[in-house]
């Protein structure tokens, strides 16, 4: 089978040194020869990381997506415009594709998938999410005689890297983040990694696996890591608790829910514990009840082993014909985020006077929210005492309310921190 690859960096070169490393036993798994015979790259005279002398380099993807030869096309180019417009001509051409591009997908998904189905081709994207891991071929076949109550996972390594460095080594974001982007962690610019918008395009896609409706990342409610502090790190180890920047998708009554922000999740669950640039998905269903999926989330070869996976899926005619593996895609409503019921940490910097803390919990009551737990730390050289509370289960909107109208006390020296909290029951 001859394969064409738009882009040639890291992904490109791991999915060639893969198949070259494992050619005998991926012929002994799909009794059929793969070779990768055409590339498109930026520039033809770049040092590459795999070998490339069987391989016609090309910067015109449009060599590889017209070439009559190629079967199967991988788009391991990275973006949203160019990777759309090769892959529609791909498919339009009656190449399947296989893409690692969760942005792609994320956004175009629905689009592409039904043009995918409407020219007999198929479009695979396992490695779009959670790298190495196999998380999308477990929720469609794995796991299938289950109704899929909640996805929660660590889908972002960069964010877990630096939270882990600032739990483990009190150290401050802005320190681990240059870290981060000196080990290759962390682009230059890291807004997609730490703002979450990199893992809401991957939740956008375990939602709609899981719960099989249409992908609807313009619904996922997104909150990054870049304002926690030290203190709240601190805090959360005090309390039990370890910060994790995870996304998590329920479903709660045929409604979905679908949010990335910062989580305290208690030290006692094995996603608290997953640490570095590792990834972990925990899947909830109504038969099986809660499975966990760890592996490395990133990396040449890892994602390569995903995408190589979807390329024997398809040699071996096993891909099924249904979109995102359903016969029928609901048409699920999204959650009011204002409705969403959470514990919730709240962290306050207050002047050290009597009455305060009374006035605190009082507001808090005046909304309906009883406190599980507070701690205060020592008064600091400004005579403000360091405050933490863990509120017990509460709506969003009631939360928001209380912490703005805690805000205008004139003891409150700077915003009221609010995080949320899961159980993970």
């Amino acid at each position: 089978m001859n394969i064409g690859i738009l882009g040639l960096g890291t992904v490109g070169g791991g999915v060639v040194n893969v198949l070259i490393k494992n050619k005998s036993e991926l012929l002994r798994r799909t009794g059929v020869s793969i070779q990768v015979t055409h590339a498109a790259v930026r520039d033809v005279n770049q040092a590459r990381i795999c070998p490339t002398e069987q391989i016609k380099l090309t910067q015109d993807p449009l060599d590889i997506v017209n070439e009559a030869s190629i079967e199967v096309v991988l788009e391991l180019m990275g973006g949203t415009s160019l990777a759309k417009e090769m892959v529609e001509k791909a498919i339009r051409n009656g190449k399947h594709i296989i893409t690692a591009n969760k942005a792609l997908i994320a956004t175009h998904g629905n689009e592409l998938l039904a043009l995918a189905k409407a020219n007999n081709v198929h479009l695979l994207f396992e490695a779009a999410v959670a790298g190495g891991i196999p998380i999308l071929k477990s929720l469609e076949q794995g796991l299938s005689a289950n109704q899929i109550e909640m996805v929660a996972g660590i889908i972002n390594g960069t964010g877990n890297f630096i939270l882990t460095e600032m739990r483990d080594k009190a150290r401050d974001f802005a320190d681990v983040l240059k870290e981060a982007q000196a080990l290759g962690y962390a682009e230059a610019d890291p807004t997609f990694d730490v703002e979450g918008i990199d893992a809401a395009h991957k939740l956008a896609i375990l939602a709609a696996m899981a719960f099989g409706c249409k992908l609807q990342f313009d619904k996922v409610s997104t909150e990054g890591i870049s304002e926690i502090s030290g203190e709240d790190v601190a805090f959360a180890t005090e309390l039990g608790y370890s910060i994790k920047h995870l996304g998590i998708a329920k479903n709660i009554n045929g409604e979905v829910q679908m949010r990335v922000h910062p989580t305290l999740i208690p030290k006692s669950r094995l996603l608290a514990n997953v640490d570095g640039v590792m990834n972990a998905v925990l899947v909830k269903g109504n038969a099986v009840g809660p499975t966990l999926y760890y592996g490395a989330g990133a990396g040449d070869e890892a994602t390569a082993s995903a995408v190589i996976a979807d390329l024997v899926d398809i040699i071996k005619g096993t891909v099924s014909d249904d979109i995102l593996g359903w016969k029928s895609l609901e048409t699920m409503p999204t959650q009011n985020q204002d409705e969403i019921v959470s514990i919730f940490y709240l962290r306050l910097l207050a002047t050290d006077k009597t009455g305060v803390l009374a006035d605190i919990t009082a507001i808090l009551a005046q909304h309906n929210i009883s406190v599980e737990s507070v701690v205060q730390k020592q008064i600091d050289t400004q005579n403000n005492a360091h405050i933490a509370i863990l509120t017990n289960p509460v709506k969003t909107r009631d939360i928001n309310a209380a912490a703005a109208e805690i805000q205008k006390k004139d003891f409150i020296q700077e915003t009221v921190k609010i995080i949320h909290v899961e159980t993970l029951d």
